[in-house]
């Protein structure tokens, strides 16, 4: 280990952090402790973890620390909701927002700066792509939101649920989401239910078909459309992965996970584009044999995208004939929307963004393709 250079507990999963320890010749358990402290009790100090020995204090101060990323800037909504935006070391800026709901607490995290796949209904793809998350950068806006919220103070404030539904696409950052997915439901540091926990993803069906060996997280798939001509439209990716392909790979993970969930199906309704009576009865149809839940989500604007919000009387039409096929729909409540933090309007500040020209559409295909 080069001793110049500390590594980043915070980046580090219950079974990685094991493995570092073992380097420092102290035994699995340490591993425990320490995650209890920096996620449990929000102390990055090492000299105030006062169970651990002062010999190996110092050790980890020669060679570790606790590097989380930092809010700069804060807003309230006046429905209750929050959102921080948060300074990434690639000196982007991403958000993260809490929705508060009864007992339930709800955290929308950030997974890249920026996103890559340029989805036509969502302002965070107009933003261009800086870079992928580190682990630390992740869960450390699961930390920095329950500090923000007192939850280390008082269990009355903790986050009963996280959605990876914030900037960027979740699983082409595999990696470093999938070890932050194992510390917010590891029972040393976070203990979130599986059912808490919620990946979001616009159907990279390589890394789907890869999530049973990492995680038994809860799925939710941006599908937006019944037909692969008008998603391909709203959804450049499914060009490269069609809906039956997605569908047949969200299965398959959903059948891994040995128990009774069904997938989310995300669909945003934009006036005049996908929100017409005929788009639901072939929703329906496509839908026929995949157990699933529906989640409509009223387009919210952004000034980027000519699109409109549908009418209520549209979004009513729509979810009566999906219920009247038998399927479960609800309808997603806009939050946030004063502060720019409702779904489809996160935008941070994406730095150096890469241009959206051919070559790099096809460089994002190959990564896809390649890298998982």
């Amino acid at each position: 280990m080069n001793k110049n250079v500390r590594v980043n507990l915070a980046d580090f999963s219950l079974g990685k952090l094991e493995a570092f320890f073992g380097t420092l010749n102290e035994k699995p358990f340490r591993a425990r402790q320490v995650l209890k402290w920096i996620h449990q009790r929000g102390v990055t100090n090492f000299d105030q973890m006062t169970d651990l020995s002062k010999s190996l204090r110092d050790a980890l101060k020669s060679t570790a620390e606790v590097k989380l990323p930092s809010v700069i800037d804060h807003h309230a909504s006046a429905d209750g909701s929050r959102k921080w935006i948060i300074q990434v070391e690639s000196g982007s800026s991403v958000e993260m927002v809490f929705i508060p709901e009864g007992s339930r607490g709800t955290l929308c995290i950030s997974s890249q700066a920026g996103c890559s796949l340029d989805c036509s209904f969502c302002a965070t793809g107009k933003q261009g792509f800086n870079s992928n998350l580190t682990t630390g950068e992740i869960i450390g806006q699961l930390w920095l939101a329950n500090a923000e919220l007192g939850a280390f103070a008082t269990e009355t404030h903790r986050i009963s649920n996280v959605v990876m539904m914030g900037m960027g696409e979740p699983l082409l950052n595999f990696d470093n989401v999938m070890d932050a997915l194992s510390l917010m439901m590891c029972d040393f540091s976070y203990g979130l239910s599986k059912r808490k926990v919620t990946i979001s993803t616009s159907g990279v069906v390589p890394a789907i078909d890869r999530l049973k060996d990492y995680t038994d997280a809860s799925l939710a798939i941006s599908l937006h459309a019944p037909n692969d001509e008008l998603r391909s439209q709203l959804v450049p990716l499914n060009k490269k992965f069609p809906i039956d392909v997605l569908l047949k790979s969200v299965q398959g993970y959903m059948r891994s996970l040995g128990d009774r969930r069904v997938a989310v199906i995300e669909y945003t309704l934009i006036a005049g584009i996908n929100d017409h009576r005929q788009h639901a009865r072939e929703l329906a149809v496509l839908l026929k044999t995949f157990p699933c839940k529906i989640n409509l989500i009223p387009f919210n604007p952004f000034l980027q995208s000519d699109y409109t919000r549908p009418s209520n009387t549209s979004v009513a039409n729509f979810r009566k004939i999906l219920q009247e096929a038998g399927f479960t729909v609800t309808v997603r409540t806009t939050r946030a929307d004063d502060i720019g933090a409702a779904c489809g309007q996160l935008v941070g500040q994406v730095l150096d963004k890469t241009r959206r020209s051919s070559r790099y559409s096809q460089g994002t295909m190959n990564l896809i393709s390649s890298d998982l």
